[in-house]
């Protein structure tokens, strides 16, 4: 597989953790060649498959090595299964990058020590001392940097992320870590990550001070110029505008699919004149239509109540106790959203977020543009999962939620073969 991007080769890389994509696609964009990569989610990792790796996908940019299938599996079955074939990629990857999973971590949820997906980052430790990769990055929410209220042992005394950082230089790699605000390079959401980077300690001179947080600041701006984009945050009314089913000649049709009777999609038609940042989003349709463009089909009582929330609520800013007791709603994260300033951080549940403008949630392609994935990007499995399926899938919503913003990733990219010139 000959990488699809016209950027210069950089490098090799491995993606843990991977979801639908959003890391590999902005990597591949960057230059990156991708290995292989692990999802446990067959969901989303269809999705994964048909964009990053599927011979027919513009996105494709692996040469996926053949002792490994082409499914859904973890890093415990990998290195269970798989032991001398990861042994012989010693030395020989450039970059191993992934983001574990952060629901036990995140500030915004029920933050829990004992959570089994936080054990995930200790998987990725065991890869990064057997595959021993030039580089490591890894991605995930601010709150891997704070310290449980709930923890017991170390979990009570120090961030997680110090506990991982300590690990990862006792394996003979230098660690830098620091939080990057998406905003600032083009992604039209606040969504403040926690980044980690190891550089092996072999690879530096002891002369050379490399600073990997101050060579990411002096690339943003020659990479939003490259890209269109302005240097200052985009809007969420200027990603996702064209996509209003109430602009001016919208029109609503059948959405496609036997599994979707009775729902309905925009019939998607480009407005004159597009801002720069949905010009970038739309630059490799060549005339056809974004996927996962249904619309949701809310009740009248829900519109009412969507309404209602519009009327009161203060734009981009979640809903108060008082407000929530008019509304009479328990939910903690409802936000509509300001059409004047970047969105919130989206999250794997879409009724957390309205539509600043419709009462309404926002589809999986309006998620996915705030994401700042292409609209050529396509997304495959269920909408939503509902009960007692809902923390074990992982629908198109979710793998929306989930990801690394495309841009981000590509950003990551750059960032990576900028350093790897400079020691």
């Amino acid at each position: 597989m000959v990488n699809k991007s016209n950027k210069k080769y950089v490098g090799t890389y491995i993606d843990l953790f991977s979801g639908c994509g959003g890391l590999s696609l902005g990597l591949g964009n960057a230059g990156w060649q991708g290995l292989f990569a692990v999802e446990k989610d067959p969901m989303a990792f269809s999705t994964f498959i048909h964009n990053m790796v599927d011979d027919n996908s513009k996105y494709a940019h692996f040469n996926w090595v053949d002792w490994l299938p082409k499914e859904a599996t973890t890093i415990q079955k990998l290195l269970r299964k798989y032991p001398d074939q990861l042994a012989k990629l010693e030395g020989n990857i450039d970059l191993i990058a992934g983001g574990p999973p952060c629901q036990g971590f995140s500030l915004a949820g029920m933050r829990n020590s004992n959570d089994p997906r936080n054990k995930m980052s200790q998987e990725y430790i065991k890869m990064v001392g057997i595959i021993r990769p030039k580089f490591l990055l890894l991605e995930n929410v601010r709150g891997f940097n704070a310290v449980f209220k709930n923890g017991v042992g170390k979990a009570k005394k120090v961030p997680y992320s110090q506990i991982v950082k300590k690990a990862i230089e006792g394996l003979g790699y230098k660690v830098s870590k620091n939080y990057v605000h998406s905003e600032q390079f083009g992604v039209p959401q606040q969504r403040t990550r926690f980044i980690m980077i190891g550089i092996r300690e072999d690879l530096i001179a002891d002369d050379n001070e490399v600073n990997p947080f101050e060579i990411l600041n002096g690339i943003r701006e020659s990479f939003l110029k490259d890209k269109g984009l302005p240097q200052n945050p985009v809007s969420v009314k200027d990603a996702i505008s064209d996509l209003e089913i109430s602009r001016k000649g919208a029109k609503l049709i059948e959405h496609s699919g036997s599994r979707e009777k009775g729902f309905k999609q925009l019939d998607y038609k480009p407005p004159a004149n597009l801002t720069p940042f949905q010009a970038l989003m739309r630059k490799g349709l060549n005339g056809t239509k974004p996927c996962s463009m249904r619309l949701a089909r809310h009740k009248p009582t829900t519109i009412a109540k969507f309404e209602l929330i519009q009327e009161i609520s203060r734009p981009g800013i979640t809903l108060s106790h008082e407000e929530r007791k008019i509304i009479g709603t328990k939910k903690q994260a409802i936000c509509v959203l300001d059409p004047k300033k970047p969105s919130k951080t989206i999250t794997t549940l879409p009724d957390d977020v309205l539509h600043y403008k419709e009462p309404r949630i926002l589809t999986v392609r309006e998620s996915a543009r705030i994401q700042s994935f292409p609209d050529d990007f396509e997304f495959k499995g269920k909408y939503t999962t509902g009960g007692k399926d809902r923390t074990k899938e992982c629908p198109r919503y979710t793998q929306v939620g989930n990801a690394v913003p495309p841009l981000l990733g590509e950003i990551f990219g750059i960032w990576v073969g900028e350093i790897q010139g400079k020691i």
